[in-house]
């Protein structure tokens, strides 16, 4: 039998090209951009939730009135420094047993020329009477 046909050419290169590797530095910036450009977002979307459950907390069994709720969102969110929601855009309903807070709100961010994010939040907490 002929051994050379089995054999690879020992000059035979192996690993990645110029054009793969900027390929790969391209996908992976685009995600590093994207998480760059989301996280204040959800940072912000944090301070909300704080707000939230803070409202809830402070209030839960005390027979709150809607005013003391509303005054206390204003408050924390001027602490905060929540900017993309107001106090006026928190939703305090009456339902039974006690207050249903509700911050519903979108948040859009630029990404690349006309591209962008748009996220969509929804936080529900229920104050007891």
């Amino acid at each position: 039998m002929n051994n050379k046909l089995n054999r690879l050419p020992m000059n035979r290169e192996a690993g990645m090209t110029t054009l793969g590797m900027l390929i790969l530095v391209v996908f992976v910036g685009l995600f590093a951009f994207a998480a760059i450009r989301l996280t204040p977002i959800y940072l912000n979307y944090m301070k909300v939730v704080g707000v939230v459950d803070g409202v809830r907390d402070e209030f839960d069994g005390q027979n709150p009135s809607r005013a003391a709720i509303r005054s206390s969102i204003g408050r924390r969110f001027d602490i905060e420094s929540v900017s993309v929601i107001t106090a006026r855009d928190v939703e305090v309903k009456s339902v039974d047993g006690g207050f249903e807070v509700r911050a519903v709100y979108d948040h859009t961010s630029p990404f690349i020329a006309n591209v962008s994010f748009t996220v969509h939040f929804d936080k529900v907490a229920l104050v007891r009477r």
